[in-house]
């Protein structure tokens, strides 16, 4: 008989051991039984609650999407100035739960699978316009050319993110931070 009220855990488990799963072993050599063994469940039952690898694979990203969007919403909360909130966007991009070597794996997943994957497309679609947004917003008041030094400062996370996906040693969060707040300084001096 089914556990009524399972389903939310269920789906959770099966997200958290994609994104551990993706981390070990890289997103070509992932697969469902791998990832319901991480969950401490059946394939059958994964594949129930997702349909596919691709889906859990895309429920992962809007996971990892959404804890990010809660931790840069709270920094810009804080945030005083136009400049506080670009450095708020910035350090929320490489904090802790964001610039983990796990998440970091996912990201660099999520890029591959954009390129074959209309939904998985979307959905980065939708994070560098928000990305985009936000950043457009806070430099408005300090440059003419907002749009410009926006679409750089996103070119950098995202490059950064992918740089770190591929090393073996410890992730540099305080180093991204200040190349992109170098960059920043540059785009906004005179």
């Amino acid at each position: 008989m089914p556990r009524i009220g399972m389903e939310p855990q269920r789906r959770e488990a099966l997200v958290r051991a994609t994104i551990a799963e993706i981390a070990v072993s890289g997103a070509r050599d992932v697969t469902v039984a791998r990832i319901a063994k991480r969950a401490g469940m059946s394939p059958a039952l994964a594949h129930h609650y997702f349909g596919s690898k691709d889906r859990m694979l895309l429920a992962a990203m809007r996971r990892i999407l959404s804890d990010f969007g809660a931790d840069a919403r709270r920094a810009m909360a804080q945030a005083e100035t136009p400049r506080a909130r670009l450095d708020a966007i910035v350090r929320a991009s490489f904090g802790p739960d964001n610039f983990d070597r796990e998440v970091v794996a996912a990201w660099l997943n999520f890029y591959v699978q954009a390129h074959g994957d209309a939904d998985t497309r979307r959905l980065l679609h939708v994070y560098h316009a928000r990305l985009r947004s936000n950043l457009v917003h806070a430099l408005r008041p300090l440059t003419d050319d907002p749009a410009t030094l926006a679409e750089g400062i996103g070119a950098l996370i995202d490059g950064l993110y992918m740089r770190q996906a591929l090393r073996r040693t410890e992730l540099a969060t305080d180093r991204s931070v200040a190349l992109v707040t170098d960059y920043i300084e540059r785009g906004l001096a005179p």
